[in-house]
């Protein structure tokens, strides 16, 4: 009997402290039960946030919240047409903005061609519109002038006159010495003076009726009449201008018709040299100590093309030629003039006629950036690197596969570039986007929830 009672008393004990466990479970099942079920309830999911959660930990990613960093696929950077920049120190000139307009050279541009005799056009070589070099021809006319046929009439004669005078001294003088008085020989001396005195002036009275030594030449040497010219371009005699290369002239009007009768003088066609033009800029009397300044200074200014408002062509190192005298009594605005180069950017051929197109033209508009003042060792980006929303401006700094918006202190800003404040927010290395930063701006609106501004970067 104490052998069975021995086995039966641990088995008994060890259910009776189940039992205890069991009743002290069931009683305690409020507390412990809801915490085992969200345990059993949470998605590996959330398991695998907190391990990467804890493989980051002790790391610095400062900007890559939701609401100060964004970031965008390869895609999207074409789409946004993402430039970067990388931040450096340099000078930045400060300019003011005046309007201007291309405009012709006074007395150099235009040329005008006349008639140099009275006469008939009977033929035109170009078009209005097309381009002749120096010395091509321009027109062809028929003679009527009765003046200049009688001074040709008149040549013609003086020159067969001494033409006998010279062959009787010939013989005169080939005689034997007494044969002939040298009385004789004296007078065809004198005689010949006379027509050569005669021959001078009738050839330059021709050539102030507009003929050339050529043509002159050829009627003595021919011993007939002209009765048709041929009018050619000039040639390009002014000295110190910007295009010494050969270049061609443009057909800007022409009023003459094929056997239309002319006077000498008359206007035939008015012919425009636009290798060189004027940019006439136009700015208020304040600036006049500020232009005088550049001048002196030999200061670079660039003007910009104006295509409907936009800029459309720039041209940098121009230099201010003069200053007007007076300023205008209405607007209360003096004019200033600049040099402008030119090229040709168009150069056709249609049959015989030859199509040039200039790169400026009189009458296009254009911004004439006038540099006052300079500065040092300054952060100078572009207008579109800033992205402004209200008080507040940022740009957008290259972190990674992110762009995190940092705020920034704008000291200047004009059309294209703006100084930032080197205040510590931007470093030199540090990469910012210099293009698409306000798109940038929207899409980080957009995933932190919040409205879009929609005047936000821009500048009104």
């Amino acid at each position: 009997m104490k052998t069975a009672t021995r086995s039966i008393m641990p088995w008994a004990l060890g259910g009776a402290a189940a039992a205890v466990l069991l009743i002290i479970g069931v009683a305690t099942a409020s507390t412990w039960l809801p915490h085992v079920k969200q345990l059993l309830a949470q998605s590996p999911a959330d398991n695998q946030a907190e391990d990467s959660h804890d493989e980051h930990a002790g790391h610095d990613h400062a900007g890559h919240s939701a609401g100060t960093s964004v970031q965008l696929s390869a895609n999207g950077l074409k789409n946004v047409d993402f430039q970067p920049l990388t931040i450096e120190l340099g000078d930045y000139t400060r300019r003011i903005t005046v309007p201007a307009m291309v405009v012709e050279r006074p007395g150099r541009t235009l040329v005008n061609i006349s008639a140099p005799l009275t006469g008939v056009i009977t033929k035109i070589y170009p078009v209005e519109g097309a381009s002749v070099t120096p010395g091509s021809p321009l027109f062809e006319m028929r003679l009527t002038h009765e003046e200049l046929v009688n001074a040709q009439s008149n040549l013609i004669r003086t020159a067969e006159s001494l033409a006998v005078v010279n062959r009787e001294l010939a013989r005169l003088n080939g005689l034997e010495k007494g044969v002939v008085a040298g009385k004789r020989i004296l007078e065809q001396e004198y005689e010949k003076q006379k027509l050569d005195a005669s021959l001078r002036a009738e050839r330059q009275s021709l050539l102030l009726h507009g003929l050339n030594e050529k043509q002159v030449s050829d009627i003595l040497e021919n011993k007939t009449l002209l009765e048709n010219i041929v009018i050619r371009a000039p040639d390009h005699r002014e000295e110190g201008e910007s295009c010494q290369e050969p270049h061609s002239y443009h057909i800007q009007k022409l009023p003459t018709r094929v056997g239309q009768q002319v006077q000498a003088g008359e206007l035939l066609a008015v012919i425009a040299d636009h290798c060189e033009l004027f940019i006439e800029g136009r700015a208020f009397e304040d600036d006049a100590v500020r232009l005088r300044e550049a001048a002196s200074q030999q200061w670079g200014i660039s003007a910009s093309l104006l295509v409907a408002g936009k800029e459309a062509d720039r041209v940098d190192g121009l230099k201010v030629l003069y200053l007007s005298d007076h300023i205008d009594a209405d607007s209360r605005a003096f004019r200033f003039f600049i040099a402008l180069p030119n090229r040709i950017v168009s150069d056709t051929t249609s049959g015989n006629q030859h199509f040039v197109e200039w790169r400026f033209k009189p009458g296009q508009r254009m911004e004439l950036h006038v540099p006052v003042e300079k500065w040092k060792e300054e952060i100078v980006v572009p207008v579109e690197a800033v992205v402004e929303e209200g008080a507040e401006k940022y740009v957008y700094q290259q972190n990674g596969s992110h762009f995190d918006r940092v705020p920034v202190h704008v000291k200047f800003r004009d059309q294209t570039s703006i100084v930032i404040d080197n205040d510590g927010s931007l470093f030199p290395g540090d990469v910012i986007a210099a293009r698409g930063a306000y798109e940038m701006h929207l899409t980080l609106k957009n995933q932190s929830g919040g409205g879009v501004d929609p005047h936000a970067g821009h500048n009104h």
